[in-house]
């Protein structure tokens, strides 16, 4: 599933194509994703791109008139595309530009999703996200503060969108393994100074795998096609079994909100 990392990646490798082009088309071949597409996104047609932004893992194609909300889902890619590629299975929506490109959505199962926002307005889905986490706005004495009192895991916290938007399971597995906090500890029992300690390690993971062009794992690729190479940098992610790289006892996985979870027990308390 594309995590923060992979979104921010699509979005910087489409906005030089589409940014300042005017859209003559909007294609729906299939409306049906996790949620239906609304009809208004045909406002977009005739509209000149203004911009391509992203709030969590959701990214907005601005206009004067409005803005398209796109969700990757589970499975969903971006390719800018020349207008006469053939389609592939699994090609629902395309966005037709002036200068003969298309932004093509492809998503096998579905998950994504592609939504309208009104100018001046904020979505539904969007309006009690938390702070993102590279910036200002997330800092530790926010994390401390929002853990208080919190009997849930740490690692279900920080993953947690009221408390932080975008820090997936990858890099919430990698960032507690950074700062030495077994995943598993409650997050209302750790200090202040692992709180500075992990959220550093969350800003600089996320800029990092966003540098190296996000994680393919299983469905990931940038909107060029190519993969990306964070997945080289993992540190405990998908390693249980295998030594630590840091103290050479054996990583171990835990089940962890039904997500797979790695940590060494020897470095991280």
């Amino acid at each position: 599933m594309p995590e923060l990392p992979e979104v921010e990646v699509s979005r910087l490798g489409i906005t030089p194509h589409i940014e300042n082009q005017i859209i003559t088309q909007v294609v729906v071949r299939n409306g049906q994703l996790r949620w239906p597409v609304p009809e208004e996104v045909q406002l977009l047609v005739g509209q000149t791109v203004m911009g391509v932004s992203r709030r969590a893992k959701y990214l907005f194609i601005d206009t004067q008139a409005g803005s398209a909300i796109l969700h990757l889902g589970m499975s969903g890619k971006l390719r800018v595309v020349d207008k006469d590629v053939a389609l592939v299975k699994h090609d629902h929506i395309d966005i037709e530009f002036s200068n003969g490109k298309v932004l093509r959505y492809n998503d096998p199962r579905r998950f994504g999703a592609f939504l309208w926002q009104q100018p001046n307005t904020t979505h539904a889905l969007l309006t009690k996200l938390g702070p993102e986490p590279l910036t200002d706005e997330f800092d530790s004495t926010w994390l401390f503060e929002k853990s208080r009192g919190k009997s849930t895991v740490v690692k279900n916290f920080i993953m947690d969108n009221h408390v932080v938007v975008g820090v997936g399971n990858i890099y919430a597995n990698e960032s507690l393994f950074k700062a030495g906090i077994d995943p598993r500890k409650p997050a209302g029992k750790i200090s202040k100074q692992k709180y500075v300690a992990l959220t550093a390690h969350i800003k600089q993971t996320l800029a990092e795998a966003i540098k190296q062009g996000g994680t393919t794992l299983k469905d990931f690729t940038q909107s060029d096609g190519n993969p990306g190479y964070f997945a080289q940098e993992l540190l405990v992610y998908g390693r249980a079994g295998k030594a630590c790289l840091s103290c050479d006892s054996i990583l171990k996985s835990i089940k962890i909100g039904q997500r797979n979870s790695f940590y060494c027990p020897s470095c991280q308390h």
